[in-house]
């Protein structure tokens, strides 16, 4: 074996953290490096503490994206009330959905984004379009007014989530990595939650929706203000030509006895690799075709679930049971944050692959239920229960793995000269699909019924496990020019 095999066969052991043989091999295979640079003595795995907080400020951006779904769910009649468009569907419609056409565009730039200025930047320039549009919506007199403002709020929106998944994969260490990308799912639904609770008084109080668009200002100022004081990334510092300054940030990151074996790893799978270089066409056509498949494949399949008509007729559900509709959302918000709670945990212990497989199946399973209590099978009583029960095990199962997997994965699968680029290609495919399944759901509802659909919904999520243990590799521990060479082409 060569000692470029033997040396990186020692430090992705120890990157994934294993410590019942990582530093076995590195004590075999590295011992007078590691004696060489005073590393004689067992000293683990890096701190995930040292990372911590540079990710919790960069979900920020997940927790703001969360927010501006849900934050014209209790205000939306009380803005049409306020701006003269009530009883108009259409217009009531472009209220919710301008956000998607401004998260397309701004995820389709995001990686030009990402490259050009650095993750830093990136995630405070996502803040901007979010303070202004926030702000205009709430100043709104006019629906052409809030319709603007939404359309800023999305273009950040869309920004955001897919430079945060980019960030945290590239500042955490190996083995927390998946437990930290899972943040950004409960960040979503914790500002799911919060759009709900602040917009509860919008249709007792005149004008309180005003204060729930004010209130988003807040938290896009401490993400733009608080990642100047975070670090760079240190793959983008490399990729740009700036070691010193990578390995700056990596002391930071990792703590100082980490930094040369990072360096020597990252050097392995970058060097020579120019952002110049990069052509979009690599992406549809070059080596990295298949794993845009597999991330644009997983993205559909996401949405094609059926997950945003079970938030959209929630309600519906819980009020047939007797539920009022703020009480049934919650139940949904605290499902979603409790399978995210449960995803952050088993995220590094099972790994990506099992989570995404466990929880399509868990879909289908919940699916079901829901297609039996529309059935003559049950009691018109036992079914609404069913209904909501399954209901509920849905949204669960979702964010244990459908819903914080697809991204934590994408970030991890590509290499990093095409990484940035490669998941704002795979996002924008995720909002052109929500636009679609969002844009003929009720036409479908109407012409073949919630029985007929419901079946289709189940069908994808069967279809969905299936893809996955075909096509998914597991990246739970590995670091990224692990993966990164797991994933090259066979000559």
């Amino acid at each position: 074996m060569s000692m470029r095999g033997r040396h990186l066969d020692a430090y992705s052991m120890y990157k994934r953290g294993t410590r019942e043989h990582g530093f076995d091999a590195l004590d075999k295979e590295q011992g007078p490096e590691r004696l060489l640079n005073g590393m004689g003595k067992d000293v683990g795995v890096p701190s995930w503490k040292h990372s911590l907080r540079h990710v919790l400020v960069a979900t920020l951006s997940s927790f703001l994206y969360g927010y501006h779904l849900g934050v014209v769910n209790e205000t939306l009649e009380s803005i049409s009330r306020d701006l003269g468009f009530h009883g108009n569907t259409m217009a009531e419609g472009l209220v919710v959905s301008t956000c998607l056409g401004g998260a397309f565009v701004g995820s389709l730039f995001s990686g030009l984004i990402a490259d050009g200025v650095g993750r830093r930047r990136a995630l405070q320039l996502c803040a901007l379009p979010m303070i202004i549009g926030a702000s205009m919506s709430a100043a709104a007199k006019s629906l052409w007014a809030m319709l603007l403002g939404r359309l800023f709020v999305g273009t950040g929106m869309g920004i955001g989530p897919a430079v945060a998944a980019l960030y945290v994969t590239e500042v955490s260490p190996a083995y927390v990595r998946g437990t930290y990308g899972s943040f950004t799912q409960i960040a979503t639904g914790l500002g799911l939650m919060g759009s709900l609770f602040i917009g509860f008084p919008a249709k007792a109080i005149e004008g309180w929706w005003r204060i729930c668009f004010w209130a988003s200002v807040a938290p896009a100022a401490i993400l733009a203000l608080f990642m100047e004081f975070s670090v760079e990334s240190p793959h983008w510092l490399f990729k740009r030509g700036r070691a010193a300054d990578a390995e700056a940030e990596f002391e930071k990151l990792l703590g100082g006895p980490y930094v040369k074996s990072a360096m020597a790893e990252l050097s392995k799978s970058d060097r020579g690799d120019e952002a110049d270089t990069f052509k979009f066409s690599e992406l549809l056509y070059g080596h990295h075709r298949k794993v845009v498949f597999i991330g644009s494949t997983l993205f559909a399949l996401q949405q094609l679930s059926g997950i945003n008509a079970v938030f959209y007729f929630s309600s519906t559900v819980f009020e047939t049971a007797g539920v009022p509709s703020e009480s049934a959302n919650m139940c949904v918000g605290i499902a979603n944050l409790l399978g995210s709670f449960v995803a952050m945990i088993l995220m590094d212990r099972l790994g990506r692959k099992v989570l995404l497989i466990g929880s399509f199946s868990g879909m289908v399973v919940a699916m079901f239920l829901q297609i039996t209590s529309a059935t003559s099978l049950v009691s018109r009583g036992s079914g609404v229960y069913l209904s909501v029960g399954g209901m509920l095990l849905f949204v669960l199962t979702f964010a244990i793995g459908a819903g914080p997997v697809p991204s934590i994965l994408l970030s991890e699968m590509f290499p990093g000269r095409v990484r940035a680029n490669a998941v704002s290609v795979c996002m924008a495919f995720h909002w052109i699909v929500n636009f679609f399944v969002g844009l003929f759901f009720l036409r479908l509802l109407e012409q073949i019924g919630p029985l007929v659909l419901n079946s289709i919904f189940g069908a994808f999520c069967l279809l969905a496990v299936l893809f996955i243990k075909k096509n998914v590799l597991e990246t739970k521990g590995k670091s990224l020019q692990e993966i990164e060479i797991a994933l090259l082409p066979s000559e």
